[in-house]
């Protein structure tokens, strides 16, 4: 007996498997993606994009550092060198420190928004022809520009403390930089505190902010205590900018010269101290605005400062509140607000 085998062919009986299904839809499957692998790729590119665009903010960022570590900055120029605005002029107060005096007059020179320095002279010896001398060569030697800064010395022997606000003839800028001898800001710092005075004339621009509150009253009669740095920093405000390191417009040299009362020139004269808080008191009155701390880093390179002296803290509490009984106001207005250059900060 034979047994018959027969071999059905499924492509004729219509017989199919679970692989064989799986292998027609790959064959027919379309080459277009379906929605939901489209959006999967969508997604993978803006994740990309993404990453490329964070790195290559990252390496913008450290190129444009280490270029201006490297000494280049595509930005430098700037308006503090423009002839159309003037620049400024440098003020120095000095006291019987001729090696100091010369270390600053040599550091401001070599500023590019220096158009001229002036030093204020109050001593009773006059300074000799050889200091003179030997300082117009500094400022020859270490000015960087093709038209040197104008330099001379501002003879007030017999005016004290209030000679360093007398009006000066001649000036070509409205801009005045008031400074002591002993103190040096980096050129950088003081043209950036130049343009930040250009948008705010009227007022003080300085860098070393001082504050005011009220104490106590007695008798109707109000008591300020004055604030120094570690005050400001505490409090978060500030009243004042010293004259020590500051811009204000040359019409406040008149104002304090010629319109401000005698007696508040006398106590001044009689105090050799208190100068920088009566100027502040000037401004502030004509302008019924805070003055503009500036951050930015000051070295001082002497010691024999009168706010170095002991009991500094006490003559200026007595000086702050003799003044504004002198004013019979108190014009100052206290700010909170700051001009940080951006260029200069790791973060805004």
């Amino acid at each position: 007996m034979s047994t018959l085998i027969m071999i059905r062919s499924d492509a004729e009986d219509g017989f199919n498997s679970p692989a064989k299904e799986k292998a027609a839809n790959r064959r027919n499957r379309s080459p277009l993606l379906s929605p939901r692998r489209a959006k999967q790729f969508v997604g993978a590119s803006k994740i990309k994009l993404l990453f490329a665009f964070c790195a290559f903010s990252i390496a913008f960022f450290i190129t444009s550092r280490f270029s201006s570590f490297m000494g280049w900055n595509p930005h430098l120029a700037s308006s503090v060198s423009s002839p159309s605005r003037g620049g400024y002029t440098v003020l120095i107060n000095t006291w019987k420190q001729n090696s100091v005096l010369k270390q600053a007059i040599a550091h401001y020179a070599s500023c590019h928004g220096a158009d001229a320095i002036h030093v204020v002279w109050s001593q009773s010896e006059l300074p000799s022809e050889k200091l003179k001398s030997d300082l117009h060569k500094v400022v020859i030697l270490k000015s960087q520009k093709a038209n040197k800064p104008n330099f001379r010395f501002d003879i007030n022997a017999n005016d004290g403390s209030n000679s360093r606000f007398k009006p000066i003839k001649d000036l070509r800028t409205d801009a005045i930089f008031s400074v002591d001898d002993d103190v040096i800001v980096p050129c950088p710092t003081l043209d950036f505190a130049f343009t930040v005075w250009q948008s705010a004339p009227s007022t003080m621009v300085g860098f070393v902010p001082r504050m005011h509150w009220l104490d106590k009253k007695q008798s109707n009669v109000a008591h300020y205590r004055y604030g120094g740095w570690w005050s400001v920093w505490w409090m978060g405000t500030y009243s004042m900018v010293l004259s020590k390191a500051a811009f204000f417009h040359r019409k406040y040299l008149d104002l304090y010269t010629y319109e401000m009362s005698p007696s508040i020139h006398n106590y001044i004269s009689r105090e050799r101290n208190c100068e920088d808080i009566s100027m502040s008191l000037v401004v502030a009155n004509a302008t019924v605005a805070p003055p503009i701390w500036v951050k930015g880093k000051i070295h001082e390179i002497g010691e024999s400062g009168i706010s170095n002296l002991r009991g500094n803290s006490h003559n200026r509490n007595k000086c702050l509140n003799d003044l504004i009984s002198l004013y019979g106001t108190l014009p100052l207005v206290s700010t909170n607000v700051k001009a940080v250059s951006g260029r200069n900060e790791w973060l805004w």
